[in-house]
């Protein structure tokens, strides 16, 4: 390639490339190899540059494929990475910039190419590309390596051995990139993969053992959140007149390395990937979820995910070895910080899910955090916003707050923590609320969401269960929260008597075919609006068996708004629980009218507080406690593995996918 400024669209001009692609073959010790990869280019970083880059390499790609049978040179390209990244240790403890510079370029080329290969092919035609060598008449190769694990290998081992540096930067990135495109088969593919040379590779053999130093390294890629440093100069030739200065976009490059700004494909206008300036971390994260999320083998569990499962903190001291395989310690402090930080995008609310729900010591650690705001805030305006979110990221944050609402000491201590000013709750100023109170004001309008929007009753599960978990524990919640609670009830009210009123009409209506067909969804619907109606009152119910002196402006709003209950009272599935609601009901209305009509606000609050503290408790039926825990599906892997991959498709930095042939999922997921 040398040193000389082009256009992408020149790419298969170049001389150096005509000759790596072309039929001959090239022997690993010409100086042909160095002058190739002596090249200075602006990565691609966003989707458009990504593209431009992939239109321009598939053709060449091609060539190469009909061409590497006999010439062997894809082979001798990653034998002269392998070769270059021998010294890479040393080349970064010297500073030795070009070194490390040729082996990135390198590399990058061996990506480029196999990305097109990937798409091309079968993972054992894939293999044989790997293959094919130069036979030099009268020598006999009598140590045959498997070039492929050998890439996969030296990727895993660059990955955990050469520090973090401004001079690495470049090279760790595409080494992690490397290994996402070497894992990409899963995206042209509708069944989930469950074995395979590449995922022998990771999770068997010489890889195995570097499991838990991988699994740290790519967590604490994702910790630093190091920006990609400056542009670095380095050595710049004369060109001879074949080669080329690689430049995207603009077809002009300044150094190494631009200041990276976050691309990939993106599904959403103005997704906040575009501004991300860390692509390392980034990166280092998708790779991280793809891993955890392999599908076990048939004969040992995904090594990963055991790592990822049973990490524990830095500052525990326990002495005790883990039975657990793959363990290491981390920084919990650390992480805890970026999860809050960054919460903002899917991957970063997926990596805090399987640390929730897989991991029990950094559970323990999360919820013994005093400052529980810094997280919950994050996932609170995720669910606010949910109109702007895909439906697993919805989904995700929602089952981040049912795993934690399991827990009763966060239920009690979120009444305690006091916000002010929550600036992207816009529906009414808040100028002061509680934690608690700000949670159940938004699910409560995520419910409401999906009542008027999606209709999706897993959605509605998921939000009930958490308000149930929470409801024992319900502390002095604000007004507005407590008049959202009866508000919900009469929303729900007034849509059963809407479906009944429906349902019944169908029966009366002239008998047919399509009157028959019609009567079921009216039955169903019937049956799922009385579902969430009588959770709502247990939800109620056990608020004022629990806490009901604790609670005087729901107890106002449901003295409000009794009449909504008159019609359950004798309804055959609410009977049970209307009896405490009666109660209630009656014994608060007797004092209120035993203290005069025309009663202010003031006044009536007063004879609230009261009469809590005077309400007998064995008056209230006792109902089985409301406990509710997240158990994750038979075979997730049919949800997360494509849903991972969705997010390495629409964030991966720098790298661009065709969407047709993509068969995992369909272009309108998440």
């Amino acid at each position: 390639m040398g040193a000389n400024t082009s256009q992408v669209s020149d790419l298969s001009e170049s001389q150096s490339i005509r000759t790596l692609i072309g039929p001959d073959a090239i022997s690993e010790n010409e100086p042909f190899w160095n002058q190739l990869i002596s090249f200075t280019f602006t990565s691609p970083t966003c989707s458009a540059d990504a593209k431009l880059l992939e239109e321009a390499v598939v053709p060449l790609a091609k060539t190469l494929i009909q061409n590497n049978p006999r010439s062997g040179n894809f082979g001798a390209l990653v034998r002269v990475f392998l070769s270059r990244t021998k010294e890479l240790k040393i080349s970064t403890e010297c500073q030795d910039q070009l070194f490390i510079w040729q082996a990135h370029n390198a590399l990058f080329l061996v990506r480029c190419l196999l990305k097109v290969f990937i798409r091309e092919m079968s993972e054992e035609e894939l293999h044989l590309q790997f293959s094919y060598q130069e036979r030099v008449p009268g020598t006999y190769d009598s140590i045959c390596k498997d070039l492929l694990e050998e890439l996969v290998c030296n990727l895993v081992h660059l990955i955990v051995e050469v520090p973090l540096l401004d001079i690495t930067y470049n090279i760790l990135f595409e080494a992690v990139t490397t290994l996402l495109v070497l894992m990409s088969y899963q995206l042209f593919h509708k069944e989930v993969l469950r074995e395979g040379l590449i995922y022998g590779y990771l999770t068997r053999g010489r890889c195995l053992s570097l499991t838990s130093r991988l699994v740290k390294t790519l967590l604490y890629n994702f910790i630093r959140q190091e920006k990609c440093p400056a542009a670095t100069h380095v050595l710049q030739t004369q060109s001879d007149g074949g080669g080329m200065l690689y430049g995207l976009a603009s077809g002009v490059a300044s150094g190494l390395w631009s200041v990276f700004t976050l691309g990939g494909v993106s599904s959403r206008p103005g997704a906040e990937q575009d501004q991300n300036p860390l692509p390392l971390s980034n990166q280092s994260l998708l790779l991280l979820l793809v891993l955890a999320n392999l599908t076990d083998g048939a004969d040992c569990p995904n090594p990963y995910r055991q790592a990822v499962t049973c990490f524990k903190n830095t500052q525990d001291s326990s002495s005790l070895p883990s039975p657990q395989p793959h363990t290491f310690q981390i920084n919990f402090n650390s992480l805890y910080t970026a999860l809050y930080e960054q919460q903002k995008s899917d991957q970063v609310t997926l990596l805090l899910y399987t640390l929730l729900h897989q991991n029990s010591n950094m559970r323990t650690y999360i919820l013994s955090r005093t400052d529980m705001e810094n997280l919950v805030l994050p996932i609170l305006e995720i669910l606010y916003h949910v109109e702007e979110r895909n439906s697993h990221h919805v989904y995700m944050a929602l089952i981040i707050l049912l795993i934690l609402t399991e827990d009763d000491t966060f239920n009690r201590s979120i009444h305690e923590v006091m916000l002010k000013n929550i600036s992207w709750y816009t529906e009414r100023v808040l100028t002061e609320i509680s934690l608690g109170s700000l949670l159940i004001l938004v699910v409560i309008r995520t419910i409401q969401f999906n009542m008027t929007r999606t209709r999706d009753k897993y959605l509605h599960t998921n939000c009930l269960a958490a308000l149930a978990n929470m409801s024992a524990q319900f502390r002095n919640l604000h007004q507005y929260a407590a008049q959202r609670i009866i508000s919900l009830f009469a929303l729900l009210s007034k849509k059963h008597n809407k479906v009944l009123e429906q349902a019944t009409q169908s029966l009366h209506g002239p008998l047919g075919a399509d009157d028959r067909t019609v009567l079921p969804d009216y039955a169903q619907d019937l049956n799922v609006i009385e579902e969430v109606i009588r959770m709502m009152l247990e939800i109620i119910n056990s608020c004022l068996s629990n806490s009901l002196h604790h609670n005087p402006n729901l107890l106002y709003a449901l003295l409000y708004k009794r009449e909504l209950f008159e019609q359950f009272r004798s309804h055959p599935s609410f009977q049970d629980i209307m009896q405490n609601l009666d109660t209630v009901i009656g014994f608060f209305s007797q004092r209120l009218e035993q203290a005069g009509s025309d009663l202010s606000v003031e006044r009536v609050q007063e004879v609230i507080k009261k009469g809590a503290a005077a309400l007998p408790k064995e008056r209230l039926k006792k109902f089985p406690e409301l406990k509710f825990k997240y158990v994750e599906e038979e075979q997730p892997e049919d949800f997360f593995i494509p849903y991972v991959w969705s997010l390495v498709f629409n964030s991966g930095v720098g790298l661009y996918w065709n969407s047709q042939g993509i068969e995992l999922f369909s272009m309108d997921s998440p």
